[in-house]
């Protein structure tokens, strides 16, 4: 079970090692987005990425026995940077089964801080990576079914309500449902009239599905840019919670999470991948309401981008 009192001690926790990243305004966006604007910035997190938070508060809690054969995860990228930043932190190997496809510069990032890599198709990363876990015997960390990893996540949640209490709306990426769960119940244990929105690439739109069938549901994963979320199913532990604790999960079409990635970088001045990005475009293509006088945070998950695909998208 996920508890608020978890996530405060999951802060303890990390604090000698992740940092409190700013909540900045960005008044340049109000007038195209139509509130005010509020950026909470984890792609300026320690390895770029909020994904630092849930796996070292997972991996600060097993003991040296369950650590003995080293750790497995699968990723599309940022929740392995921050396993094998745990990885190296406690001296234990690391395996991060991943898509093959996966953008370099999340492959590269890994590869420095000592972990293995495995590629696979992208389907295929939980089924590769037990089968490695029990040949190993190692300890698997997954990416976000896990209520340790959320409770580390849901520290972002805290920051937020500490750096700007006033929030009315935070809009949060969602993949497999991990950071929203852990943002959901930190935020809703503080003040639960704050509305909390996730958003999901309409191309992966596995929550959206799932609400309809009222149970997790395997969805089609299309070709979004949004790599970081490309999770096909909702976690067991996590639908719950999204469920009851998420005011509303909306899909976003490729073309406003685009628009997004780029407003961010000429208007904002900041860059960030367009899993982050995503949450703006939730905004942008009119299914998120919002209002002049509403202080709205957009939760920027991490910053490890292709720059080739930025150049892309700015030349759309």
């Amino acid at each position: 079970m996920l508890t608020l009192s978890a996530i405060y001690e999951a802060q303890k926790r990390l604090a000698p090692y992740v940092y409190r990243t700013p909540v900045i305004r960005i008044q340049a966006l109000d007038e195209v987005l139509h509130c005010q604007v509020y950026v909470k910035a984890e792609n300026m997190q320690r390895i770029h990425a909020f994904k630092i938070r849930g796996a070292l508060n997972k991996a600060l809690q097993l003991s040296p026995e369950t650590l003995k054969n080293g750790i497995v995860t699968a990723s599309s990228g940022n929740h392995g940077r921050g396993v094998a930043f745990a990885g190296k932190l406690l001296g234990v190997p690391v395996t991060v089964v991943m898509p093959e496809h996966a953008p370099e510069v999340k492959k590269a990032a890994i590869r420095d801080l000592g972990a293995e890599i495995v590629l696979c198709e992208k389907s295929q990363r939980f089924v590769i990576a037990d089968r490695i876990t029990k040949e190993k015997g190692a300890c698997f960390i997954h990416p976000f079914d896990d209520y340790d990893v959320m409770a580390g996540q849901g520290t972002a949640g805290l920051e937020m309500m500490e750096q700007l209490p006033e929030v009315d709306k935070i809009v949060v990426p969602v993949g497999g449902g991990g950071l929203v769960s852990g943002i959901a119940t930190a935020v809703k244990g503080i003040r639960d009239s704050v509305r909390v929105y996730g958003a999901e690439p309409a191309l992966c739109d596995r929550y959206t599905e799932s609400f309809k069938k009222k149970e997790p549901v395997l969805v089609p994963v299309g070709d979004t840019i949004a790599d970081g979320t490309m999770t096909a199913r909702p976690g067991d532990k996590n639908f719950p919670i999204v469920r009851d604790k998420v005011d509303r999960v909306i899909p976003v079409e490729e073309r406003f999470i685009h628009q997004a990635v780029k407003l961010l970088l000429q208007e904002g001045k900041i860059l960030a991948e367009p899993s982050s990005s995503m949450t703006l475009g939730a905004v942008l293509q009119g299914t998120l309401p919002v209002a002049e006088d509403e202080k709205v945070i957009f939760f920027l998950s991490g910053g490890n981008v292709d720059l080739s695909m930025i150049e892309k998208v700015c030349k759309e």
